[in-house]
Formats: C-alpha cells, sequence, structure tokens
C-alpha cells in the first residue's frame, strides 16, 4: 500500500505545482498582450497556448532525456491532445451561459489544426517507410522529419504575424514588461517542476501495476499537463472571452504536435515510435478533431448538452485505451 500511495501523493502535489505555475502564467501572458497591443486571437492562438503547452513541451524532454520515454512523452502529448478538444471546451460550455465560435476560429485556426495533425501522420508515415530500420509496425523518427512539422509551425506563427501586424489595439495598460517577463520565467519553471514529478509518479505507477508506461503518459500525465490549458480557457469564457478559450484550446495543440513532439526527436537524435500504440490514439485524436469542429461550427456555439457528450465521449476513450493497454481487448 505504501508504495501505491507514495506515487499517488506525489502526483497530487505535482498538480498542485502545475496549477499555481498556470496562474502566474496566465496572469503575465495577458498582461504582456495587452502592453503590446496583441490582438485577442493572436494572444489566445500565440501567447497563451504556447505558455500553457509549456507542461506538456516539459513532459515529452524529460520524458526523452531523463529517463528514455519518448512513447511516454508522446502518449501524454496525444491524450492531452484529445483532452483539450473534449474536455476543456466542455467544461468551459458548463461553466458560462453560451460558448460561442466564430467563422475565424474554424476557417483559420480549426483548419490549420487539422493540417497539424496530418503533418504528424506524414512524419510518422516517412520513419517508417524512407528510414533504414522501420517497418509497417514501428516508424523510426529522425532530426531530419523534425523540421518538417517545425517548418509547418513557422508558416502558423507567420499567419498569426501578418494579422497581428494589421492591427491596431484600442486597449493598453501600464506594467512593467521585465516583472512580468520576470514572473512568467518563474511560472515555467514551477511547471517544469511539477511535469517532472508527476512523470516519475507515472513511471513509478507503472512499474507497482505492471503496465506499459504508454498507458500512464496516456491518463496521468495528460491530464496533469492539461491543467494550464483548462484553466485558462474556462477563466477565458468566465469572462465572456470565448475567442480566447476556444483558441488557446486550438493553438495549444497545434503547438503540441509540431513543436512538442519534434523537439523531442531532436533531442534525442532518433526516436523509435510503435504503430500499434500511437496510431489508435492519433486515429482518435482525428476523430475528436472532426466532432470538435462540428458542433462548434454548428450554430457557432457549443451548447451544456454537447459539452456533456464530450466529456462521455473522452470517458470512453479512457475505457477503451485502459481496457486495451492491459490486453483485455485488442
Amino acid at each position: 500500500m505504501r508504495a501505491l500511495l507514495a506515487p499517488i501523493g506525489l502526483a497530487l502535489v505535482a498538480t498542485v505545482v502545475i496549477w499555481k505555475g498556470s496562474q502566474l502564467l496566465e496572469r503575465s501572458a495577458e498582461r504582456l498582450s495587452k502592453h503590446y497591443g496583441l490582438p485577442v486571437a493572436v494572444h489566445g492562438a500565440i501567447v497563451v497556448a504556447v505558455g500553457s503547452s509549456f507542461p506538456e513541451l516539459s513532459s515529452i524532454v524529460i520524458s526523452t532525456v531523463l529517463h528514455g520515454e519518448f512513447s511516454l512523452g508522446v502518449g501524454a502529448i496525444v491524450a492531452s491532445a484529445i483532452f483539450n478538444l473534449l474536455v476543456i471546451p466542455a467544461l468551459s460550455a458548463l461553466s458560462t451561459e453560451e460558448l460561442s465560435a466564430t467563422r475565424d476560429i474554424i476557417h483559420k485556426d480549426a483548419q490549420f489544426y487539422i493540417i497539424s495533425v496530418l503533418v504528424l501522420f506524414i512524419m510518422f508515415a516517412l520513419g517508417a517507410t524512407y528510414v533504414p530500420g522501420g517497418t509497417n509496425r514501428e516508424a523510426i523518427l529522425t532530426r531530419p522529419l523534425a523540421l518538417i512539422p517545425l517548418a509547418t509551425y513557422g508558416i502558423y506563427v507567420f499567419l498569426h504575424q501578418q494579422d497581428a501586424s494589421d492591427y491596431v489595439s484600442d486597449e493598453s495598460i501600464s506594467v512593467s514588461p521585465v516583472r512580468e517577463w520576470g514572473w512568467m520565467a518563474v511560472a515555467l519553471v514551477l511547471i517544469g517542476v511539477g511535469v517532472e514529478a508527476i512523470v516519475r509518479a507515472a513511471l513509478t505507477l507503472g512499474d507497482v501495476f505492471g503496465t506499459p508506461s504508454f498507458l500512464w503518459g496516456l491518463t496521468v500525465i495528460a491530464a496533469s499537463t492539461s491543467l494550464p490549458d483548462a484553466f485558462v480557457s474556462v477563466r477565458a469564457a468566465q469572462n465572456d472571452e470565448s475567442v480566447t478559450s476556444l483558441t488557446n484550446v486550438l493553438g495549444s495543440n497545434t503547438f503540441n504536435l509540431l513543436v512538442a513532439i519534434p523537439v523531442g526527436v531532436l533531442l534525442a537524435g532518433t526516436a523509435t515510435i510503435s504503430f500499434l500504440a500511437a496510431i489508435p490514439t492519433m486515429g482518435f485524436l482525428a476523430f475528436a478533431t472532426l466532432v470538435f469542429i462540428v458542433f462548434t461550427r454548428t450554430d457557432l456555439k457549443l451548447t451544456n448538452r454537447e459539452a456533456v457528450g464530450f466529456v462521455g465521449l473522452y470517458v470512453l476513450f479512457l475505457v477503451w485505451i485502459t481496457l486495451e493497454s492491459v490486453g483485455v481487448i485488442e
């Protein structure tokens, strides 16, 4: 029992540390965006999304560099993307009277996010077919392949930069940029420490239960590292900032797929990804993406009934992936 309580306690403490770090990060990011006069969409899709995605980036860096568990980090990122698409919009919708979308979110951010999923699929396919040693069961990812999604994210940033260049802010606040950047650095350190603790807890739980580390990446790490995204989006929805709430989700997922996973490959030099583990979850991610787009495009809002359906779909995903990981189903 003691062997079980220790990692659970560590996971809870790490979750609190990540949550506190996310509070600091959200406050500093908002003040810096207003200080620099950034549009709301750019604030949500770039500034807030990249900052709140730091836990996912930390998870793959720590898993790969310190623990040699690249698949653990990938599992956490893919499952975190699913959590972001299904649970966070649901919580945001339930916490406010109405969570509204815009055509720009659907036609620009959501469509580019679909492109990011396809680009990641392409990287996996190239690793299986063009890299020596790749098979129809495993893909070997190399540094040159990692540059493809990174370049794609560069295009995403360029498109938002073009929008920002034409925007004239009518709201500005007086802040100390140096102080706010300092608080943001403190927040990122707190999040990094929390993620290291949650990774250690997940690896320990895997040893205790004799289950694959990939499963704990899909559950414990994914949910914990998604806390900053959830905190930012729910707060934005409660403040009637639906655009920031939804663009944060899409921007975070785009960053996670196009930057976080390739960074893990760059640090590892080469990394092997099992199709038996990755492709089913990537397939469900693609399905969750379509569900998200269809329901947010319908009347350009997400109702409470649809939000409950999103949560139910996420629960089904957890049940399915758990039963498959422990060998109950194939």
